[in-house]
């Protein structure tokens, strides 16, 4: 899960002014963890724990309540609604790693990504978006190749992974969706050759980076294996 929240930190500072230009500076003294982390560790102690997702999402949420939440995401939190609210935001697959990394077969992991999302967002594409996440990082743990990840993927989920980042660029917008996040950060890794790659490729998307750096950052992190002492000495 490393992987997801060095993807958020390096993201954080260019929500609004990335260039789309994959040559961007890596390492940004002002970069900071977001809520994409505070939940991927929400997510990552319940499972080691034993715990209740929602539980260890609003202490976590509570404990770092300023890390930039959606506005009804943050109001669940703090307890002024009580259960899912529909959502199929983005927030669903970007705290979902610490799945992928902690169950070893794809019924666990589907199963486990549902559960952790759908205390908030259970709208199916809100589901969708986790589980695509979740099952990506457990093949590529699992030495998939990538062809057979995109098949894997496109089959369950019915996403359509045949653009190209190129294409991607020329539109993309923010989009705090799953299908509007997700599928984007998917073809980032498929065209990635390494770990730093597809964090700046997810970033130099545009949009929602640090969630994107988030997602994509788990992905490549299952695939590629290990995170490059010198990213894992800035965080």
């Amino acid at each position: 899960m490393i992987g997801a929240i060095a993807g958020d930190i390096i993201g954080s500072v260019y929500e609004f002014s990335c260039g789309r230009d994959e040559d961007f500076p890596f390492f940004d003294l002002d970069a900071v963890f977001t809520d994409d982390t505070v939940m991927t560790v929400a997510i990552a102690e319940a499972i080691l724990n034993g715990g209740d997702y929602a539980d260890s999402m609003r202490k976590w949420g509570q404990t770092y309540p300023e890390a930039g939440y959606g506005n009804m995401f943050l109001r669940w939190v703090l307890g002024e609604k009580s259960g899912p609210y529909g959502s199929f935001g983005n927030g669903s697959a970007m705290r979902v790693s610490p799945v992928g990394f902690a169950f070893n077969t794809e019924k666990e992991v589907l199963e486990e990504a549902k559960r952790s999302a759908e205390c908030t967002h259970n709208h199916p594409e809100g589901i969708k978006g986790a589980q695509a996440t979740a099952l990506a990082i457990l093949l590529g743990r699992q030495g998939v190749g990538k062809d057979i990840i995109k098949k894997e993927i496109v089959a369950r989920f019915k996403y359509d992974l045949s653009m190209t980042l190129n294409d991607i660029r020329q539109t993309h917008q923010m989009n705090e969706t799953c299908q509007g996040t997700v599928p984007a950060c998917l073809i980032a890794f498929l065209e990635s050759r390494d770990y730093e790659d597809a964090i700046r490729k997810a970033i130099a998307i545009g949009g929602d980076t640090d969630t994107q750096g988030a997602i994509t950052g788990g992905i490549a992190q299952g695939f590629y294996k290990n995170i490059p002492n010198y990213i894992i000495r800035f965080l």
